[in-house]
């Protein structure tokens, strides 16, 4: 993957798919959040890292189909 250039200013692509996967981490916490108040999560702190890099992977995959 390369850089995205915004009038001069060079955009790294992962620093992209980053952003993306945290707009689609929210979206998803909001559904898993019920599974964390009602104790089905035991180390919150782990599954909500956990949601991240599997958003994080989506997210790249979809790059690297589409983009590539």
């Amino acid at each position: 993957m390369s850089d995205f250039d915004i009038y001069g200013v060079f955009v790294p692509s992962f620093l992209v798919q980053a952003i993306l996967a945290y707009i689609l981490f929210l979206c998803v916490g909001k559904i898993t959040d019920k599974l964390i108040r009602d104790g089905w999560v035991a180390f919150s702190g782990l599954f909500n890292l956990c949601l991240y890099l599997l958003c994080l992977l989506g997210i790249h995959q979809a790059f690297v189909w589409f983009i590539v």
